[in-house]
């Protein structure tokens, strides 16, 4: 389980360079034929609904690559509680600029608020339980640097950053192995004994037959996948209090408080970063007379 995640700056300007080649193509041609090339004009974000902000600096830094002259100043940071009509930040300065950066930064800002909104509404649900809400590698592609710093901002902590970031073993590895017959408790033994320093083995069971296979292979995590909170229950208390346990596979805000009171450490949850709900934040330009330079 990784601790905070940093995102690096030269990773950033890709993922921001990208998605701006990707959006304005040549030329926003709508503006360049209707707006005057010096006209300076005003804009607000604004919040539309409830929610978690988070993505205001990814934000600024697009408007910025856009036009170095922009003026973005933020009013609310990120992890701010939003609220419909809350004022996010000011933007002031050439209005073909504003216009070609508005739909991209608030692509990322609805998005990643979206994902720290849902993701507070898990944590907050089993915030009295000694229970920690974690992502996975269900991200958008490009995108996961982003999406699981919003996850983070919304009070959730990062599993695995990558394929490379930790050792989990998950039932297409199970499958591969058993077809070349070997039992589950050979794969974890095995995968224990070839480990590097500092990782750890995670191993995905789905019943309590597989549960005491890998306890007894010496597994540092046990992952209960689609089990029933029932059987959950009964899980853990197979399981020594020196391994962990995640609880991962159909979970919701209606069964996650259930989940969490069987006494799992970790409950992993997809539906953080690939199915949240964007949340509804505006660009409304100001309704004066703008000027020319």
């Amino acid at each position: 389980m990784k601790g905070k995640l940093s995102i690096p700056q030269n990773q950033l300007n890709n993922i921001i360079a990208l998605a701006l080649s990707e959006d304005v193509g040549t030329g926003d041609i709508t503006s360049e034929i209707l707006i005057p090339a010096k006209l300076q004009a005003k804009a607000t974000f604004i919040a539309k609904a409830d929610g978690i902000l988070a993505g205001i600096d990814i934000a600024r830094l697009i408007f910025v690559k856009v036009d170095p002259a922009i003026k973005f100043k933020i009013l609310l940071k990120d992890g701010a509680e939003l609220k419909p009509g809350d004022v996010i930040a000011n933007v002031t300065g050439n209005a073909r600029s504003i216009l070609k950066a508005e739909r991209l930064a608030l692509n990322f800002l609805q998005r990643l608020s979206g994902i720290a909104t849902q993701t507070k509404q898990y944590v907050d649900l089993i915030s009295d339980l000694p229970v920690v809400i974690l992502d996975t590698r269900k991200t958008t592609p490009g995108l996961r640097l982003l999406e699981k710093y919003a996850v983070r901002i919304g009070g959730g902590q990062n599993h695995r950053l990558n394929l490379s970031d930790g050792i989990l073993i998950k039932d297409n590895h199970l499958a591969t192995l058993r077809a070349q017959g070997m039992t589950l408790k050979q794969i974890v033994t095995q995968a224990k004994s070839k480990t590097p320093k500092g990782f750890k083995v995670e191993a995905e069971v789905t019943n309590l037959k597989e549960v005491v296979e890998t306890v007894s292979a010496g597994a540092d995590i046990i992952m209960l996948d689609n089990m029933s909170p029932a059987q959950m229950r009964r899980a853990v208390k197979k399981i020594p209090a020196g391994v962990k346990t995640e609880a991962s596979g159909g979970i919701t805000l209606d069964n996650v408080r259930s989940v969490a009171k069987t006494g799992v450490n970790y409950i992993s949850i997809g539906a953080l970063t690939h199915s949240p709900k964007a949340l509804d934040i505006s660009l409304e330009f100001e309704p004066t007379i703008w000027k020319t330079k």
